[in-house]
């Protein structure tokens, strides 16, 4: 049975994450350097990049890795493993002062969702942390989950963020991680994101691939266009491309203060829709206006 939520887990607003980077929960010398990196969030991560039999020291050593990724005021989020005993260990371990989401590989079903949830909201009782605190990003690697996107994305209000993932889905379904096979399910991740009132997070193309800069910053570009909000990195090279990419440009910004310099105008003739330039400006294109500039003041 789905318990009650609170208001204050539905009230929390959506972060600001242009880039989130993987570190290796194991690694001493990347946990010590991940917060200067630059990026919005650190996923600490205890799934795939974490050998098995390390994984518990991983977690013994995870409230001394948040305090020390989140020197710079970076959302700190752990990656759990998404076997039943492992999921267990990972939640009594995250779910601690400091840290504001999980990252739940593999997320097939809301129902799923539901059920991490329930354990995160007990152990936030039992240790007198704000309840509905630590949000979700779901990832979504298998075909089947795509059959479902609306559900899992608004399962619980602790959902916060849906992203795909690439290399796993592509595996999923016998193909390689390239951009005619993963287009449509990025914009299947993104159209149920964004009608949930998630982040959509991603681009189209393989994740691992952070060596060709110029290629990345290009897909990084395209996927704002689309209408991601930010992206996933595994190579602290990517993060100051991400953050570039998912922050509006100063062509950008010179469009949005010139259509809301005349919205302003307009509102004084008694006009919702106007002239700018030539192009018809209408409710729709201020609102993006807005959002702009809103994005360029939130960096």
């Amino acid at each position: 049975m789905r318990k009650t939520v609170p208001a204050v887990e539905s009230a929390m607003s959506v972060p600001r994450w242009r880039s989130l980077l993987f570190v290796p929960a194991h690694v001493p010398r990347f946990v010590e350097t991940a917060h200067e990196r630059g990026a919005d969030g650190i996923i600490l991560d205890l799934e795939d990049s974490v050998p098995e039999d390390q994984k518990g020291e991983a977690r013994r050593q995870l409230p001394e890795s948040v305090a020390k990724v989140r020197r710079k005021g970076a959302s700190v989020l752990v990656r759990v493993n998404r076997g039943l005993r492992a999921l267990a260990a990972d939640l009594d371990a995250a779910v601690i002062s400091g840290v504001d989401a999980l990252v739940l590989p593999k997320t097939d079903s809301a129902e799923w969702v539901l059920e991490i949830a329930n354990a995160v909201s007990d152990l936030e009782q039992e240790r007198n942390l704000v309840h509905g605190s630590i949000r979700f990003l779901a990832q979504i690697e298998t075909p089947g989950a795509l059959q479902r996107l609306a559900a899992i994305a608004s399962a619980h209000p602790r959902m916060v963020a849906m992203a795909l993932g690439p290399e796993d889905f592509s595996a999923a379904v016998g193909g390689a991680p390239e951009f005619d096979l993963l287009l449509t399910p990025n914009l299947s991740v993104l159209f149920a994101a964004r009608a949930a009132g998630l982040l959509p997070l991603g681009f189209v193309g393989s994740i691992g691939e952070f060596s060709d800069t110029h290629k990345l910053r290009e897909a990084a570009v395209r996927a704002r266009r689309l209408g991601f909000a930010g992206a996933l990195a595994i190579h602290p090279t990517q993060v100051a491309i991400f953050n570039e990419a998912f922050s509006p440009n100063a062509q950008e910004l010179e469009w949005a203060n010139r259509v809301v310099a005349a919205e302003n105008d307009a509102a004084m003739r008694g006009l919702a829709a106007f002239s700018l330039n030539g192009k018809m400006i209408d409710p729709p294109v201020v609102r993006r206006a807005h959002e702009i500039l809103a994005l360029a003041s939130n960096n």
